[in-house]
């Protein structure tokens, strides 16, 4: 019999009172929302991003990630889903009115595709700042090919409020550390605990079971996959064909075994990755005859390029790597990096998904989280890909403590804690949203076939569905309602401000240098490679 953890129940009780004085505050969240350009043909397009978009190295919520074609939405920091969500919806209904019959891709896995040049690479303009951002994606085509960069999903950015960790500190009495590092030291409890059960995030929101023939080598069908139609492959199982090795995958990466225990050891891990050269990459060569392929031969170019479920984060100032400012300021809020795109929503995400996140979040962060061990990491590497590729299976077992477990009654605990963590929430809140998306994700754990993977692969089997022709006709469909609903008019005009500020600011970037590339290159990587010590030192303080 299943019987709540003492120790969280003992702190969830230390933060009732505070909670119910009004005294910890919400958690807050930005989203970052990825989806490709498609035209008519259901083909990414191979358009430049339109001019009415404004700049996509500047403005600060419309851009690219690796392709020209693949938008990327960024919201501000909200303090409830619904903001953030309305935000969203804004910048989807302004972008279609600059990109003519084109469509926003509702699915993760991408369009259908013409070989690993119909994914066009963005391009940033002339200052060395935008061609660093354009040799990096090279790089990562001259490693992995352009056609795993066409995936797509959401980015959920959460933290805490500091009136939460005021009192977190307080009930923990750990007088021997700073608040910088004990945010820190208890962010990492957060990370491991979310890479021992993400699994249940791939198995409640995985949404890709499904894919364009196109997306790999003509006849290619692997284990796991069947045909269905012309130009569909489909697995019966599935929950995340993104996450899966058919996705975003670095073998190389799995190489330096990111450590993520402690922010020390995290850091000095990464930054091991982005100064080891890799033979292979050393072979393809870094500048050629003047034409830079890649911005370096290392494991990892910069930072960036390392994948992940999960990253802590900081927003970094001017000339700061991510982990120098780490090192230098503590975590200041993590980075959810599993969830594929709701395909029957607009923004890729709703209220709901936010809640659960929010409460998953929270109750990692709760819980108590041991150090993972060598042995234990390749346990929760085995259920993330158990869970993507058989997740739906009524037959699969995950590993727990030792244990066989099927995902109801493994998930079926993990919500017992987490609706304890839900009406914690909810004393700050009207209603009970995070207890009711709790009740309202509930029987997904004993029918598969309500999660987003199984609804998704139901409709394309009873209308006998190509993956592309659904996909666009949501896409079609989702266009059409954003054009019949009202807009929020000070928002449109906001964004339309920005597109005119946004180019005017790259103009300035790129009137500004005054060093060549090469230059301005050797001198990042001389900055890079410094701990924040370092820095310090030589610089007299955090610049």
């Amino acid at each position: 019999m299943f019987h709540l953890s003492e120790s969280l129940t003992a702190l969830l009780k230390q933060l009732r009172e505070p909670a119910q004085q009004g005294r910890l505050g919400r958690l807050e969240r930005g989203i970052e929302k990825e989806g490709l350009r498609v035209d008519a043909d259901a083909r990414v397009a191979q358009s430049p991003h339109a001019k009415g978009l404004g700049s996509k190295l500047t403005h600060p919520y419309i851009t690219t990630d690796y392709s020209e074609a693949l938008l990327e939405f960024v919201t501000p920091v909200f303090s409830t889903p619904e903001e953030a969500l309305d935000f969203l919806t804004e910048l989807h209904r302004f972008t279609y009115r600059q990109i003519g019959d084109e469509s926003i891709w509702p699915a993760s896995m991408p369009a259908r595709l013409n070989g690993n040049d119909s994914v066009p690479i963005a391009d940033y303009g002339s200052s060395n700042s935008g061609r660093m951002k354009h040799v990096y994606r090279k790089g990562l085509d001259l490693r992995y090919g352009r056609i795993m960069q066409s995936i797509a999903g959401v980015h959920y950015n959460v933290s805490l409020p500091d009136s939460f960790w005021d009192r977190l500190y307080e009930i923990d009495g750990r007088n021997d550390l700073s608040m910088q590092d004990y945010r820190s030291a208890r962010y990492f409890d957060l990370i491991r605990n979310f890479r021992r059960h993400s699994w249940l995030l791939l198995y409640l929101f995985g949404a890709s079971p499904a894919l364009d023939t196109s997306f790999l080598p003509s006849g290619c069908v692997p284990e796991g996959l069947e045909r269905h139609g012309k130009h569909t492959l489909i697995s019966r199982y599935a929950t995340s064909l993104r996450m899966s090795d058919l996705g975003y995958q670095n073998k190389v990466q799995a190489q330096i075994k990111i450590c993520f225990n402690s922010l020390s050891n995290f850091v000095n891990t990464l930054r091991h990755a982005t100064t080891a050269a890799w033979p292979a990459y050393a072979a393809k060569g870094v500048q050629v005859d003047g034409d830079w392929r890649q911005l370096n031969a290392s494991i990892l170019q910069i930072e960036n390029e390392y994948y992940s479920d999960i990253r802590p984060k900081r927003v970094t100032r001017r000339g700061e790597t991510p982990s120098q400012a780490l090192e230098c300021g503590g975590v200041e809020y993590i980075e959810v990096r599993c969830l594929d795109l709701d395909p029957f929503d607009v923004r890729g995400i709703n209220a709901t998904r936010c809640r659960f996140v929010d409460m998953f979040v929270a109750w990692c962060l709760l819980s108590e989280s041991p150090w993972i061990s060598d042995q234990e990491c390749e346990h929760l590497d085995d259920n993330r890909r158990l869970v993507v590729n058989r997740g739906r299976d009524p037959e699969l077992r995950l590993e727990h403590n030792g244990h066989k477990r099927s995902i109801a009654d493994w998930g079926g605990d993990i919500f017992a804690e987490m609706k304890e963590v839900a009406a914690l929430l909810d004393i700050e809140e009207q209603g009970s949203p995070h207890q009711n998306a709790l009740a309202e994700l509930a029987p997904l754990l004993d029918n598969p076939e309500l999660t987003p993977s199984g609804k998704y692969l139901e409709k394309l089997l009873e209308n006998n569905s190509e993956f592309s022709d659904l996909a666009y006709a949501e896409a079609r469909r989702q266009a059409e309602q954003l054009a019949s609903q009202p807009s929020n008019s000070s928002r449109q005009a906001e964004f339309a401000a920005l597109v005119e500020r946004s180019e005017q600011q790259q103009k300035d970037i790129e009137a500004a240098d005054t060093q060549g590339f090469d230059e301005f290159m050797q001198d990042y990587f001389m900055r890079a490679n410094k701990s924040c010590a370092t820095v310090i030192r030589e610089t007299g303080g955090r610049q």
